[in-house]
């Protein structure tokens, strides 16, 4: 070795030593910014699959099948009131006082371009399905992660309520969609920096928070809900409070057209909805935690385990974070874990809570549809709480975390695949059934006049030309004029019984939803009236043979004659089973 030489192998003075050194200086940064900008691709790689993967598995979900199922009478109504134009499209969609409102017009423009097809129809509910996954997912990698956000995505889109109401020409998903993208915001709003304006919020937060808000409020107004738990959050991080409170300024201005039509309406269109009971909140519970979606569907052999192993799950991590809470004292208002477990915990358990009590003293929306809006909150919890066990401590090591989000997943799997094609309302087997059957000269009649959308659509759109189509009575509107029938409890008089028997040698009478006696109020009256107008049929048609279709909200097709057939049931005998 030449005196001056060391092992790192300076040069010599003079040598041309010190090109060598820069030279590799040079390509020591360059292949450092290489790596560096390898690791960003991956992060920002990460960070979009986190949040897509979600998304089409929530498509994909959804769009199996889709329009295999029968469209039931909600959906019916749906069509009849987006198929409408002008003031009776207005009229239509401001029945419901405004609930869903911006959902019927975007469907009435859907309808114009692509036809009424139940795929046209249904498609945009797959979309607002995937959304809620992918804001979930986008919500809990901000949070805690891209892992957490994955799996939390993926858990909220293996859900049996949030993939059946993704199949339903409904406002629903788009409601769930529109919670959960309200979330991204207000977290963005309430903790977020600007990246030009330090110590601020990103500029997009404000509009997408009160959009997100306004959105949701004009697909239900249930969604209003969640802002007193995203208040009580605010009370753990108060640093951008003024931003909120003058974001939801905004959002009540943008709503109180709503809030009219709601006022006009009333709460009529709410009659059927049951006080909180046990079997209401056993509902409730079992569609928040994605074990159950009765009366549409029946259980499964892994219901139970999945409803008790999310709770016992659920209730576990109350536990860790309560006593967290207690060696971990709130400093001054500004906790940021403090803040982030309100917004989650609050998302989950104040709307229920406010659902239950309200619909105690007032009238009752406690139903189990309207508080899915807490379903992503718990697969945020059940995301986060998985991947805060420590597992490589417990022996299972580090595949513990992602072997437990994969059980969740096949169990809440399992509730999904059995439902798919099944029809709880089979108003297609029904319509079918009349139309096969009608002779000249038939007459048919609703009860209420809701079903008569769900028959007038199959008739419209099925398949070559009936041999004889039914003369409606009940409503007296021709098959020709398709307009909506909403909540329209009306029965045949006495005087109209005489009318329709001298006219109509043979009656169809299709029912569902007829109410009952151990429901609400209103439902017995509307019950009694049916059995009274069925009373009234028996008298001057003294046979009738009935068929049965679907099993959640069962179909009722009758046929009143007097030559019918050996094959007829007695009145008395079909009111016993009702």
């Amino acid at each position: 070795m030449r005196p001056g030489a060391g092992v790192l192998g300076a040069a010599e003075p003079g040598s041309g030593g010190e090109r060598t050194v820069l030279t590799g200086s040079l390509a020591t940064r360059a292949a450092a910014r290489e790596r560096a900008a390898a690791t960003t691709r991956r992060a920002r790689l990460g960070a979009v699959a986190s949040v897509a993967l979600p998304a089409l598995v929530a498509i994909a979900l959804t769009s199996y099948q889709l329009t295999t199922r029968s469209i039931w009478l909600d959906e019916s109504a749906t069509i009849a009131i987006a198929s409408q134009s002008g003031h009776a499209l207005w009229v239509g969609m401001a029945h419901d006082g405004g609930n869903m409102l911006v959902y019927y017009a975007v469907v009435h423009l859907l309808m114009g371009w692509f036809g009424e097809t139940v795929l046209v129809v249904r498609l945009p509910a797959v979309i607002g399905t995937a959304l809620t996954a992918a804001a979930v997912a986008l919500l809990g990698r901000r949070l805690f992660g891209n892992r957490v956000g994955l799996s939390a995505g993926l858990i909220s889109a293996v859900s049996l309520p949030l993939v059946y109401w993704g199949q339903n020409a409904r406002a629903y998903a788009f409601l769930f969609a529109f919670v959960a993208t309200s979330y991204v915001g207000f977290v963005a709003l309430a903790t977020g920096e600007s990246r030009r304006r330090p110590g601020r919020a990103p500029l997009w937060a404000v509009p997408l928070y009160a959009g997100s808000l306004v959105l949701a409020s004009y697909m239900s107004f249930i969604a209003l809900l969640v802002v007193p738990a995203q208040l009580l959050a605010l009370y753990f991080w108060r640093r951008r409070v003024r931003a909120v409170v003058f974001s939801l300024a905004g959002v009540a201005l943008l709503v109180s057209p709503l809030a009219v039509l709601a006022h006009q309406r009333g709460a009529g269109q709410l009659f059927w909805v049951p006080r909180p009971n046990f079997g209401t909140t056993g509902s409730v519970l079992e569609a928040l935690t994605s074990s159950a979606l009765t009366p549409n569907f029946t259980l499964t052999a892994s219901s139970l385990p999945l409803l008790g192993i999310t709770t016992l799950f659920c209730g576990c991590l109350a536990y860790r974070c309560w006593r967290w809470a207690r060696s971990h004292r709130l400093a001054t208002g500004h906790s940021l874990e403090y803040f982030l477990a309100a917004t989650i915990a609050g998302w989950l358990l104040l709307p229920s809570l406010l659902d239950f009590f309200e619909s105690l003293v007032g009238q009752s929306v406690f139903e189990s549809r309207y508080l899915l809006i807490s379903a992503p909150a718990l697969a945020l919890v059940l995301a986060w709480g998985i991947f805060r066990i420590d597992f490589p401590r417990s022996g299972l090591g580090r595949y513990g975390a992602p072997a437990m989000v994969g059980l969740f997943l096949v169990l809440r799997g399992l509730q999904i695949l059995p439902t798919y094609g099944q029809s709880p309302e089979n108003w297609r087997a029904a319509t079918r059934y009349v139309l096969e059957r009608a002779e000249p000269g038939d007459c048919i009649a609703f009860y209420p006049s809701d079903g008569r959308m769900a028959f007038d659509y199959y008739l419209r759109s099925g398949d070559g030309v009936p041999a004889a189509i039914p003369t409606p009575v009940l409503p007296r509107l021709a098959f020709s004029q398709y307009r909506p029938f909403v909540e329209i409890y009306k029965a045949l008089t006495p005087a109209e019984v005489n009318s329709v028997a001298a006219s109509c040698p043979r009656l169809w009478v299709v029912s569902s939803h007829v109410g009952g006696l151990n429901e609400t109020a209103r439902t017995a009256v509307h019950y009694d009236r049916y059995r009274n107008m069925l009373g009234l049929l028996s008298l001057s048609y003294p046979q009738q043979v009935w068929a049965h279709f679907g099993y959640a909200s069962r179909i009722n097709v009758g046929l009143f004659g007097s030559h019918l057939g050996s094959d007829k049931a007695s009145l008395d005998s079909y009111l016993r089973r009702l």
